[in-house]
């Protein structure tokens, strides 16, 4: 049956090795089982529920991947996405997670419809490359000053915005160990480095008094998800900000997913000359399902995991890899109160590594062509400065469009790009006329 359905032989694997390869893919990423609850739980949503539904919804985008695309990719609430989710649109914009999560439902929608007419890799064309690779940057700064926050290294100050931490607070002390322990084991190639880390950092938290492990067994029934569950808010739905809101979900998730699926895809060897690959669609849509399921189950943007890397660098190369992920994801339901105990602390590094991961694609921006880098630095350094990711997609969409249209090169932005910039000027022309 797994030979018929897989496509073992074919694929030059066995079952034994892809068992150990999805094993391997859920040590790598697990950590998103601590860090998203936390993330999401900022907004007010129930940390408890936020667990269920962060498990529930990897397992089934991961066995949408298994099964549609039969694929080695696992998925899971994105990190970055969660941050938009709960710093940008519910603290920052000040709606409420529920309209949040309605956002990401639409977003869910709308990407099944783009992916059934092909849309999707057109878009991806149409937004320029100095834009494309500024994203992940300013993403990957915005999530490691969240973490420095989280651990206690950066707090508030009156005088200067921000300051250096009391560096004699027991939770930097946790956050500083798991941060270098979890370096060296990932520079040693150890898989599920930064699961244990996090293990690590909560353990040291525990003997400095910070936590305290679970009362009774740490095998429990998963917590009731009934608090996030099915939770939307339509009232906003046809309003402007709705739009961006819904927009930003979409464009952040298309270049994170597209591009996590060409990464996996190549390391795999399925790629052609051009860098794509049969499954492609498919894999796209699984993705655009793993999304509306996720924001129904009550958890933020679901998307494809560069993790699973791992697994396919152990000999993982069918979607039977994916579904022993899933399995994996499906047991840790019922280890809720260890999860659950961490510290935002032990976490904390987890977010600093993974934004360490996403800002080397600064090295691809042209600097030497201010149309190119001014637009890029501003996408880069508003998204933590303003602590909003699509603030920073705003100024440098906008600064794009300008720049090129003011020196002559107005043919290089595409038709998408004067659509999105006329959108952003008509926000932004309304947000000032409501101030008068």
């Amino acid at each position: 049956m797994l030979e018929k359905i897989f496509k073992l032989k074919q694929n030059k694997t066995t079952v034994r090795t892809e068992i150990v390869a999805g094993i391997i893919t859920f040590l790598t990423m697990s950590y998103i089982l601590v860090v998203n609850p936390n993330i999401l739980g900022t907004t007010g949503m129930d940390k408890a529920a936020l667990f269920t539904a962060t498990a529930l919804a990897t397992v089934l985008g991961t066995l949408f991947m298994a099964f549609i695309p039969n694929l080695p990719v696992a998925q899971a609430p994105g990190m970055g996405l969660n941050s938009f989710f709960a710093f940008s649109v519910v603290i920052g914009l000040g709606y409420s997670w529920q309209m949040a999560l309605t956002a990401v439902f639409i977003q869910g929608i709308v990407f099944v419809l783009l992916t059934l007419c092909n849309i999707r890799e057109l878009i991806v064309k149409s937004i320029p490359n100095t834009i494309k690779n500024a994203i992940p940057v300013g993403i990957g700064l915005f999530i490691a000053f969240i973490g420095l926050q989280n651990a206690g290294l950066i707090v508030k100050n009156e005088n200067t915005m921000v300051a250096l931490g009391d560096i004699s607070n027991h939770h930097v002390w946790v956050a500083s160990l798991g941060l270098v322990l979890t370096a060296i084991l990932y520079h040693r190639k150890v898989h599920g480095s930064f699961l244990i880390g996090i293990a690590a950092a909560t353990i040291f938290a525990v003997i400095l008094g910070l936590v305290r492990f679970p009362e009774g067994s740490p095998i429990a029934l998963p917590p009731d998800i009934s608090p996030i569950f099915v939770q939307f808010e339509w009232t906003n739905i046809l309003s402007l900000d709705m739009l961006i809101v819904v927009f930003t979900f979409l464009f952040v998730n298309l270049f994170d997913t597209v591009g996590t699926l060409l990464g996996v895809a190549s390391k795999i060897g399925i790629t052609d000359e051009n860098g794509n690959f049969p499954q492609l669609k498919r894999a796209l849509f699984a993705d655009a399902l793993g999304t509306t399921f996720g924001a129904t189950l009550g958890t933020s943007t679901v998307t494809s995991y560069v993790e699973s890397a791992s697994g396919v660098a152990v000999g993982g190369r069918t979607g039977l890899t994916a579904l022993s992920t899933a399995a994996m994801f499906a047991l840790a339901l019922f280890f809720a109160p260890l999860f659950l105990m961490v510290p935002v602390s032990a976490t904390a590094p987890a977010l600093i590594l993974v934004g360490l991961f996403m800002i080397t694609s600064v090295v691809k921006i042209n600097f030497n062509d201010m149309t190119e880098a001014l637009p890029a630095f501003l996408t880069i350094v508003m998204m933590p400065l303003a602590f909003s990711i699509a603030q920073g997609i705003v100024f440098g969409m906008l600064s794009f469009v300008f720049l090129k249209a003011l020196s002559g090169r107005v043919k290089q932005v595409s038709a998408t790009m004067w659509v999105i910039f006329v959108l952003f000027i008509i926000k932004i022309a309304l947000d000032a006329a409501s101030v008068f």
